[in-house]
């Protein structure tokens, strides 16, 4: 008999107030306010749009597991807003129980603290079986306390009484509560998993690169990538080719496009794969360095539809890029969410989806911004530094 995984401890409000305070990117900014009530608005229409397309669309995806995101972040806006308004982790989470016990007509008790999601939970778990809230008749109602926290301005807040304030915002935190029990969703599941997407998409100071897909105790060195090694590359006639240590490899590329657009310089993003993720088919198949010692390893992660997906998505990106100056003025922190996480779900099931999305963000715009002085000097060196997960360029020396 396998025995049972120990339970991690319960995460409780304090706990996840201080790890979303972290990631917070409105903080001491005039607009702080305002981008939290209505960061907390837009989510909630944005659940009501996901379970408006399901329906439409007849998708197959359980409701639930559309919900959980968009629960996870309007949680973060929310707890956020009442934090911003000297509302505490605990005071919130306390309203909600008294306003929880109030509306299941059970005695008012003190809660226990720190107020942990597992208590609440809990809670809502004593009354499912006399549960009777339609989920469409809640997602209004959600929608209606959304609305009506992005209708109040900051002033009118800061001119109510404490207790006032702390109730209001336990109500407001209970129908989002009453929500996720409607699609059979657990508060902890969803804050934790809020918690690990956040920090997936802004590390702070907790960046920890995972180690090398072709790591020594797996592989021998010919089957590994260089950890610093340098490509040159070289236009000549129009097309480019690429040199590493005076050998050219791969083809000769042109932009194969009807305009210029310099396309022919796009190996350069494989190069930013390598040096942020630690992968990229394409140039371990290029330099000879597939993993033949594991036959599973060289047909699935080196081979072929690996190889496919790493092209698809870095043309993809190249002419999403295109529509935004090539990222020149976007800053680390600032990429389109939404483009990082459909790359996520491009590579689900490969060892590279163990990455975290601040790494591909990281790979996308260093890899642009060498692509730039690639386009600006005709050509140049770039090199790539594992160890210090570095893309850097310079230009070819001059010709005598």
């Amino acid at each position: 008999m396998t025995p049972a995984l120990p339970q991690p401890q319960p995460l409780s409000l304090p706990e996840y107030l201080l790890k979303a305070q972290r990631t917070n990117r409105f903080e001491n900014s005039p607009e702080e306010f305002d981008n939290l009530r209505f960061g907390y608005f837009g989510e909630t229409g944005g659940l009501l749009a996901a379970i408006k397309k399901s329906g439409r669309d007849q998708l197959t995806e359980p409701q639930s597991a559309l919900a959980a995101e968009e629960l996870g972040d309007a949680l973060w806006y929310l707890v956020s807003t009442a934090h911003l308004l000297g509302i505490s982790a605990d005071d919130l989470g306390e309203h909600c129980i008294r306003r929880l016990r109030q509306r299941f007509g059970d005695n008012d008790r003190p809660a226990v603290l720190p107020v942990s999601f597992r208590q609440i939970d809990g809670l809502l778990d004593t009354y499912k079986e006399g549960w009777d809230v339609d989920r469409i008749q809640q997602l209004g109602t959600l929608a209606h306390s959304a609305g009506n926290l992005a209708s109040i301005t900051i002033t009118k807040f800061e001119a109510m009484s404490p207790p006032l304030l702390r109730e209001h915002f336990g109500i407001l935190f209970s129908e989002w509560v009453i929500t996720c029990a409607c699609f059979d969703l657990r508060t902890e599941d969803i804050a934790r998993g809020n918690l690990e997407k956040i920090s997936s998409r802004w590390p702070g100071d907790e960046r920890v690169y995972p180690a090398f897909f072709d790591s020594d105790e797996r592989f021998p060195e010919y089957e590994q990538f260089p950890r610093i090694f340098d490509i040159e590359f070289i236009v000549r006639d129009g097309y480019v080719v690429q040199s590493l240590k005076g050998v050219f490899i791969g083809d000769r590329l042109t932009d194969n496009s009807n305009e210029e657009d310099h396309y022919r310089f796009h190996d350069v993003f494989h190069l930013a794969y390598i040096a942020y993720l630690g992968w990229s088919p394409v140039i371990r198949g290029l330099l000879k360095r597939k993993r033949k010692s594991d036959p599973r390893m060289d047909e699935n992660e080196d081979g072929a539809r690996a190889m496919i997906i790493e092209e698809g998505i870095a043309t993809w990106i190249f002419n999403h890029a295109k529509r935004f100056g090539f990222y020149e003025n976007v800053q680390v922190g600032k990429l389109d969410y939404s483009l990082l996480k459909q790359i996520q779900s491009m590579v689900e099931g490969y060892e590279v989806a163990h990455c975290k999305l601040w790494q591909w963000e990281l790979a996308i715009l260093k890899g642009f911004e060498v692509f730039r002085l690639l386009r600006q000097h005709g050509g140049g060196i770039v090199t790539i530094d594992m160890h210090q997960h570095t893309l850097t360029f310079r230009p070819l020396p001059a010709k005598p």
